[in-house]
């Protein structure tokens, strides 16, 4: 019997958006039965900064280390968007793991992304793509969405995602929660990622 994966997903969150985001998916991909460990990336922001900007206080979630990296067969990152791109949390911690580079302990890894930015055009894409090139350097194996959920299809009303990976949008405020849809997207990512993994591991293990 091939042993159940391990995944983790990673994410950084100021005022909870990507955390609601990181719990559907964490409920999308223990539906496929595997072992999910969910982590949030450290705090850069002195308290004083983060009580001007009202950021409420952290969920209860271990810290990540890139240590931690090692011993997952795929990382989901919960990433929140900065004019376009991560945030430098994210990007200090990314550029933290050249050890795990230097001795390819991530290569072969599967990976994705889920987003969360104010505006329909607040970069959930060029996220994406200004992240891969960690990926890519690490030799892991970025896993799209796509088109995986009809939602993806429905322009009635404002949904967050793309087939990069599922996405909020949250309002320059931060007053709008993820939807329905946007969570019903997130699962449906959990889910398609956790069998791509599942896959892979009861190959490497036959």
């Amino acid at each position: 019997m091939a042993p159940s994966p391990v995944i983790y997903i990673v994410y950084y969150s100021t005022y909870g958006h990507i955390y609601t985001m990181a719990k559907a998916v964490q409920k999308g991909l223990e539906s496929q039965g595997v072992d999910v460990k969910i982590f949030q990336i450290a705090e850069t922001l002195p308290e004083e900064v983060l009580t001007k900007m009202y950021a409420p206080p952290k969920q209860d979630v271990p810290i990540i280390t890139a240590d931690d990296l090692k011993n997952a067969d795929g990382i989901l990152w919960g990433i929140p968007t900065r004019f376009g791109t991560m945030p430098a949390q994210i990007k200090t911690f990314l550029d933290s793991t050249g050890s795990l580079w230097q001795s390819g302990a991530l290569a072969g890894k599967f990976t994705g992304i889920f987003f969360s930015t104010a505006a329909q055009h607040g970069g959930q894409e060029t996220t994406a793509f200004t992240t891969i090139t960690y990926f890519a350097h690490h030799g892991m194996v970025y896993v799209p969405l796509g088109f995986a959920n009809p939602h993806m299809f429905d322009n009635s009303e404002v949904i967050g995602g793309s087939p990069y990976g599922a996405g909020t949008i949250a309002n320059g405020d931060g007053s709008r929660q993820p939807s329905e849809k946007e969570l019903s997207i997130a699962e449906t990512q959990g889910e398609n990622f956790a069998k791509t993994v599942k896959t892979f591991v009861a190959g490497k293990s036959a």
